[in-house]
């Protein structure tokens, strides 16, 4: 047997012929150019136990032509181009890069509803082209809230779209269920989206103590495992710094405003008119996107919560269309008291938004 190895191997060194340069036992033949003239030589190294052709060439074709871009004097350098034209790695490198980048952010972007508001959510999904993330709340009989996501979310971007209105504790305590949830599921970012924002006008002490229960749903989110809170028309700037994570603080007034300018109202028989004191610089910036309109405040008292009363108007509204601007609508007897108001003192029209 040993005697057939040797000679089987000799036979076929024979074959292949000698080589020299410390060239591989591999076929390599003499090509003609078709025109006559210089030739060159592919070979075919033997290179880490692979059977994958490595050609090398000796010397270009056309002599008026690039030069061939080589590794050395064994094979071409892997995934470059058999010309050296100039700049095309970078150019190659930056495009991968965006479509790479940008296929990867749509991936990796997820949008989950909670109960509170499921259509809404639904319309902002249908926007951005994508469907609602699955997930499953349920309740138990004794009121307890279960919340599983059921597909894997592992390295996205998470954004929770569950306004805490009313009933506000259930809407909240789900909306820091469902952020937990996300968390231990490893997503790479969460982000609590809020049009409205639970416990916002409890964000000072006005009497002795009191709570300040804007700050403590902050902290709360903020301790579930939110990243970043989306929150809109908060009820005054200060809720902003009550986080300790990036807020992004929208307004829709853009809406507003486009209905108003809608209604061709003349600029000298608008007056905007803000319900009570603390929301004349709300009013005021309002005003002055609507041509400068004038402006208008309502002295409001409180004998109790939820309860008011209009001592004094501060302005003239008599024949004009009175825009009422306020951030937050409850029991919406502020408005229908203002509203009163007004049109005792000879407005023409009245409308509010909020």
């Amino acid at each position: 047997m040993l005697l057939q190895s040797q000679s089987g191997r000799a036979s076929r060194q024979a074959a292949c012929g000698s080589f020299t340069n410390g060239t591989s036992p591999s076929a390599a033949r003499a090509l003609p150019r078709p025109n006559g003239g210089s030739k060159f030589t592919a070979q075919r190294p033997f290179f880490n136990q692979s059977t994958e052709i490595h050609a090398t060439l000796k010397e270009s074709l056309l002599l008026d032509q690039p030069r061939l871009s080589f590794n050395g004097s064994n094979g071409f350098v892997p995934g470059r181009p058999v010309l050296e034209v100039p700049g095309w790695k970078d150019r190659y490198t930056q495009a991968a890069a965006a479509s790479s980048s940008m296929m990867n952010s749509l991936s990796r972007l997820r949008i989950f509803s909670g109960t509170s508001n499921p259509i809404l959510s639904a319309e902002v999904a249908s926007y951005l082209g994508l469907e609602l993330g699955k997930i499953k709340i349920k309740r138990f009989a004794d009121g307890e809230i279960y919340v599983q996501v059921q597909e894997s979310i592992r390295g996205c971007d998470v954004f929770l779209v569950q306004p805490t209105c009313p009933p506000v504790n259930d809407h909240l305590m789900e909306l820091l269920i469902t952020i937990d949830a996300c968390r231990r599921a490893s997503a790479r970012s969460i982000t609590a989206v809020l049009p409205y924002y639970g416990y916002a006008r409890a964000d000072r002490k006005t009497q002795g103590r009191e709570s300040i229960a804007a700050k403590l749903t902050a902290n709360l989110i903020t301790e579930a495992g939110a990243d970043r809170v989306l929150a809109m028309d908060l009820h005054s700037g200060q809720c902003v710094g009550y986080f300790d994570i990036p807020v992004d603080h929208v307004y829709g007034e853009t809406v507003i405003l486009d209905y108003l300018a809608s209604k061709r109202i003349p600029t000298g028989d608008l007056v905007v008119v803000s319900p009570d004191v603390g929301g004349v610089a709300r009013a005021r910036a309002f005003a002055k996107k609507l041509n400068d309109a004038p402006l208008a405040i309502i002295d409001k008292r409180r004998s109790a919560h939820n309860v008011s009363e209009v001592m004094h108007l501060i302005g003239d509204v008599r024949g004009k269309v009175a825009v009422l601007v306020d951030d937050m609508i409850d029991t919406a007897g502020t408005i229908t008291n203002a509203g009163k108001a007004l049109l005792q003192e000879g407005a023409r029209e009245v409308g509010s938004c909020g």
